[in-house]
């Protein structure tokens, strides 16, 4: 059996991901209204839609 390492080329990232940390300067109001979204979005997938991972 063989086996390969594959190293992903070092790139910015750009938008809102989950890599990294928000520098100092973002706005905090933005981003919990961003996070209240999300959970809210969560909620109503799992409690209306009936979604949910095993």
């Amino acid at each position: 059996m063989t086996t390969a390492t594959l190293i992903p080329a070092p790139r910015q990232a750009a938008g809102a991901t989950a890599v990294g940390t928000a520098p100092r300067s973002s706005h905090p109001v933005g981003s919990a209204l961003r996070a209240v979204k999300v959970f809210a979005a969560a909620v109503v997938s799992v409690v209306i839609l009936g979604e949910y991972s095993n």
